[in-house]
């Protein structure tokens, strides 16, 4: 599977199994995969995890929101969560040869469908926030269904992205995003006071002071005082961080925690940081993990099969004589390996006594690190699939109307144009981080850091080039100011790399 796209849409229904089952049916299609589905009465929500390619994940989750609008009605509906809509929110999180951009579109689409079939209003938020407020979902989900049904017809700040300014009578609204992957995680008090469980929230909550990548609210679960969470990057914030600050806090007030959930699924690395975290193992290193050793020995990259296994399809691939893979994909694929090498280097550092001036330093390193990391390794299949669109309107082309045709070969030169330079904008920061990290990091290993500039210097270099072959591709006269300033931004990032 060459695009892994996960969705989490959230139902305001955690009570009734049987239409939580009903919704889960509906979303079935071949090319989407359910990993998981929590219900949580207290809070009357449903948390679905769905994880495929791009067009059944969308119809999947259209049909989701149709079987959900049927079946639930927030004008009776009540729960401890906030909630806007039948369907709450629908994130897009990129998983495998996806960018954030292709969520964000994802995003989009979705909403409009959803006007169009249900008559549902939408709202995007995080990285499809089409406003700078709406980027935080707390602000687009303030006071709620009852609140917002009024709202949206009067006040300006509250009409929707898409579609008119009215709920819909018992489906409220959906909000529909783009996000990185993200950690629901809720810390139990030992006490039914959840004003305390509201000052805790506040307190680690980024927006007023606490940590980054953290979002938080107190709310009464089972008769408990419960901080709900949501870690939106566990590499920046690590859980075991989160937990021992609520858990201090806790006891500013005189209560202890009574335990901690996870909703949804968790990535590996951040159970390993919390272990590492807690046991203070010197050196930890995720492969003395004996099930992740084994995973890389089965597919051939442990000291015993050598890495070579893992680089050697793709090195074939691009010695084939075929277009694709090519420079551009091989230009994404250096500066991710410059992108983990810097890693690398700042996470052998971290931690230890002789950097611990520049622990925070290095934490938001290893944070930008890993998504510049990962927008690059889903740029080594986005180049080629950019080219092969190219390709592809070239030969519409010759069946379509001039207009047309012309249209789409300038709609896909665009989008063949735009992943190289983003990808020479990334190769360019992870040279100017690999470079910050030397005067922070352990001089013995100043060699990989070497290593990681000129992996990421080539890359930009070569994306760039990939870049112009593209703007000259456009005919004469055409998209001049698309190219204007695509030829600006080259010179702003050949003068970064000096």
């Amino acid at each position: 599977m060459s695009v892994l796209i996960e969705c989490v849409p959230n139902f305001s229904e955690g009570r009734d199994k049987s239409r939580v089952d009903a919704i889960v049916n509906a979303m079935k299609r071949d090319g989407v995969h359910l990993l998981d589905f929590e219900m949580d009465a207290d809070h009357n929500r449903s948390v679905v995890t769905l994880v495929g390619e791009r067009e059944p994940l969308l119809a999947a989750v259209l049909a989701g929101i149709g079987k959900a609008t049927e079946l639930i009605d927030l004008n009776v509906q009540r729960g401890a969560h906030p909630r806007l809509g039948a369907t709450d929110v629908v994130p897009f999180i990129p998983i495998e040869g996806a960018t954030l951009e292709d969520c964000v579109q994802m995003a989009k689409e979705l909403g409009q469908k959803v006007w169009d079939s249900y008559r549902i209003p939408v709202y995007f938020y995080e990285a499809a926030a089409s406003r700078p407020e709406r980027t935080n979902l707390e602000n687009i989900r303030r006071g709620q269904f009852e609140v917002i049904r009024e709202e949206i017809t009067t006040l300006e700040s509250r009409r929707p992205d898409v579609g008119d300014p009215r709920c819909h009578p018992s489906a409220g609204a959906v909000v529909i995003g783009a996000r990185k992957f993200l950690v629901a995680y809720n810390v139990y008090l030992q006490t039914k006071d959840v004003e305390i469980a509201k000052k805790i929230a506040k307190a680690v909550r980024y927006s007023s002071g606490g940590f980054r990548a953290v979002k938080g609210m107190g709310v009464e679960v089972r008769g408990q005082a419960q901080v709900s969470m949501n870690l939106t990057d566990t590499d920046l914030t690590p859980m075991a961080r989160v937990f021992e600050f609520v858990k201090r806090e806790a006891e500013r007030y005189g209560v202890g925690v009574q335990s901690s959930e996870i909703v949804g699924l968790v990535p590996k690395r951040a159970l390993e940081n919390a272990a590492e975290w807690f046991l203070q193992v010197e050196n930890f290193d995720s492969s003395m993990i004996l099930e992740n050793r084994l995973a890389s020995v089965i597919v051939g990259q442990s000291a015993v099969g050598g890495l070579r296994a893992g680089v050697e399809p793709f090195i074939e691939q691009l010695a084939a004589p075929t277009a694709v893979p090519g420079g551009g994909s091989a230009s994404a694929a250096a500066a991710a390996m410059a992108a983990g090498l810097a890693a690398m280097v700042a996470g052998m550092s971290r931690g230890k006594k002789a950097y611990a001036a520049y622990d925070a330093e290095l934490t938001e390193a290893l944070a930008r690190l890993g998504a510049l990391r990962e927008e690059l390794k889903a740029a080594i299949d986005a180049d080629s699939a950019s080219y092969q669109a190219v390709v592809a309107a070239y030969k519409a082309q010759k069946t379509a109307t001039p207009e047309a045709g012309a249209a789409g070969i300038a709609k896909a030169l665009r989008g063949a144009t735009g992943i190289p330079l983003r990808v020479s904008e990334a190769a360019a920061e992870v040279a100017s981080m690999s470079e910050s990290l030397r005067a922070k990091t352990n001089p013995k290993m100043a060699s990989d850091l070497t290593v990681a500039i000129a992996l990421a210097r080539a890359a930009a270099e070569g994306a760039l080039a990939n870049v112009e072959i593209n703007l000259d591709s456009f005919e004469v006269g055409t998209e001049a100011e698309f190219v204007s300033d695509i030829r600006a931004k080259v010179a702003e990032i050949r003068k970064s790399l000096g």
